[in-house]
């Protein structure tokens, strides 16, 4: 199967291109640290030569979204996270962390009373996962974001400089920027949630101007071929819209080439969040973007065993990403390669907890 040949992100070698993708855990110790639970998780799904990407990890407290998501401002942060680093890389695998601002899907019941932020005033129609007066899980109503002021927007790449700084630290292979899912970059770069009329707003070039400060800012630290970049062209969880997805996405795809990126991680058309829906074709996919991007493409969606091999096959993507089969079945590589059972995953267990539905699935040689 070609899911299971060479091919590299970047200047890092892979012996196979099943990758973890991103996932909302919410399993941190006080402070946004990973502690021991995380560590046994990413060590899990390490399997040689593989390339995992970490949690959505805020670049500052005002960044969170979920209650007891990972952060990467602090030090002890950092320590957590090289932790897990350490553990990934003696079983063979590389990892990337995935650098996350909320903006305005975050809660002040997450960000110690503050009022999340935003590139324009307008709500979001989603939910937050907070604790409640009793310390359990709940959902909460989002709120209307202050509008960031220019300043602001300069002193938020500064804080992703800093916290690309600490993952390099850390000893990750690379960074990879959380610009899908309706989160602040996609927010500055859609015109349905961007407003503004000034440097940051109005045209494509400016409503992206956020994103590419950001990168390279980013870039700068760690140097090409070890930064990434996700997007969610036809998202629209977040309560996300734009009038030209095509052009918008087009035009940031073709501008990445100039970056010597270790990959672009594309979220497909029949994934809004975690659910999966019916897609058209006049959605924008993988197949869109290469016509635009130059480099390694992470297609990611729902994909099955037949259908990640057919998008690699059919030249539409370098490498497949894995969600909800990767929680269930920890050795995923493996019985993808072998076409063994897999694992059910129980989605009330995806969200917060202990090592129930996180660290307790059981592996091929014991299923």
């Amino acid at each position: 199967m070609k899911l299971f040949s060479d091919t590299r992100v970047g200047a890092l070698p892979l012996k196979h291109r099943v990758v973890l993708t991103p996932l909302t855990r919410m399993r941190t110790e006080p402070g946004n640290v990973p502690g021991d639970l995380m560590v046994e998780y990413y060590a899990q799904r390490a399997s040689d030569g593989g390339l995992l990407i970490t949690d959505a990890t805020a670049v500052s407290p005002l960044g969170i979204a979920y209650v007891d998501a990972p952060g990467m401002w602090t030090r002890e942060q950092m320590a957590g996270w090289k932790r897990v680093v350490d553990t990934v890389h003696a079983k063979g695998s590389r990892i990337f962390v995935q650098l996350w601002h909320a903006g305005r899907q975050a809660h002040p019941a997450n960000t110690g009373g503050l009022t999340p932020v935003a590139p324009s005033a307008l709500r979001s129609l989603e939910h937050a996962a907070i604790r409640d007066e009793y310390g359990n899980l709940a959902e909460a109503e989002l709120v209307v974001p202050r509008v960031l002021e220019a300043q602001e927007i300069e002193e938020i790449v500064e804080q992703f400089r800093h916290s690309a700084a600490l993952a390099k630290e850390a000893g990750f292979d690379g960074v990879e920027l959380h610009a899908a899912n309706g989160y602040l970059f996609e927010q500055f770069l859609l015109d349905g949630t961007n407003q503004r009329t000034d440097a940051y707003g109005g045209s494509i070039e400016k409503r992206a101007k956020f994103l590419f400060d950001t990168l390279d800012v980013v870039v700068g630290v760690w140097g090409p071929g070890h930064v990434a970049v996700r997007i969610s062209p036809s998202g629209t969880y977040g309560t996300m819209s734009d009038s030209d997805p095509h052009a918008t996405f087009g035009y940031v795809a073709k501008r990445l080439n100039a970056y010597a990126l270790a990959y672009l991680h594309v979220i497909e058309p029949r994934i809004r969040g975690i659910e999966e829906r019916e897609s058209s074709d006049s959605e924008v996919s993988s197949k869109d973007l290469r016509r635009h991007f130059n480099g390694a493409l992470v297609a990611a969606g729902g994909f099955s065993r037949e259908s990640a091999e057919q998008i690699l096959v059919d030249g539409h993507a370098d490498l497949v990403a894995f969600g909800r089969l990767f929680i269930a079945n920890p050795d995923l590589p493996e019985r993808l390669r072998t076409g063994s059972p897999l694992n059910r995953y129980d989605r009330s267990t995806f969200y917060g907890g202990d090592a129930r539905g996180y660290t307790d699935y059981p592996l091929l040689a014991r299923a």
